[in-house]
């Protein structure tokens, strides 16, 4: 299985599904299980890091026109410049990320405290020179938008876990922008979302974090070993 995976997928997996939006992930082969979202908003559908794939078009059509693309991480260029390019519209960037707009072949705008006039408030995660990270939260429906520090793929989390945190932020979790949020499902942008119990797992989540730190590292640890 491929860490990552190249070209351009024909069967993306659709993902947390909900009345707001959807997720999929284009190239289901893949070990990083790179997971994108479309959330449908009254200012129509927006694209959250999305990974390209035959069929995308389709996938979304039925939640509406799409608005614009955005980034939330700055590792997170993935597709986005080519989907907005084939839609006509923008990619939109947090002002932490004002930066990426250089390396992205589209035009570009910058938002501030909320996603235009759609509801997903943003939370700045990790600011540093190696990392910047921006996630939505919508609190009427209870939707949070994590593309990084936390996930569900097998090398983010510990046996046990739900929901773990980036194995580079186990010991300082961002327990000060993401905890305490009334939240009904989280999406990450590695692996599927958590649409059950969110709120207690995504507490464990970040209260485990650095006691859980040694097992995530183990297991990634035996995944080096030859077999």
């Amino acid at each position: 299985m491929p860490m990552k995976a190249d070209g351009r997928p024909t069967e993306p997996r659709e993902i947390d599904r909900w009345e707001g939006g959807l997720g999929w992930i284009a190239h289901p082969e893949e070990t990083m299980q790179r997971a994108s979202h479309a959330l449908a908003t009254d200012e129509g559908v927006w694209l959250v890091d999305p990974v390209d794939c035959e069929g995308l078009d389709e996938l979304v059509a039925p939640l509406g026109e799409v608005a614009g693309v955005v980034v939330l991480l700055d590792r997170h260029k993935r597709d986005a410049a080519a989907v907005a390019r084939r839609h006509d519209v923008s990619v939109a960037l947090p002002r932490e990320l004002r930066d990426v707009a250089a390396d992205l072949d589209a035009p570009t705008t910058t938002f501030g405290d909320e996603l235009g006039s759609t509801g997903y408030r943003t939370i700045p995660v990790v600011d540093n020179p190696l990392w910047s990270e921006v996630a939505l939260y919508d609190a009427e429906s209870g939707t949070l938008v994590v593309p990084e520090a936390v996930g569900t793929v097998d090398y983010f989390v510990a046996d046990g876990e739900g929901l773990g945190v980036h194995p580079m932020l186990r010991a300082f979790p961002p327990r000060k922008a993401l905890g305490g949020l009334a939240v009904e499902r989280v999406l990450v942008g590695h692996g599927e979302g958590v649409s059950s119990d969110a709120a207690p797992t995504l507490a464990a989540a970040l209260r485990n974090s650095r006691r859980n730190a040694p097992k995530v590292y183990l297991q990634a640890a035996r995944g080096l070993l030859p077999v």
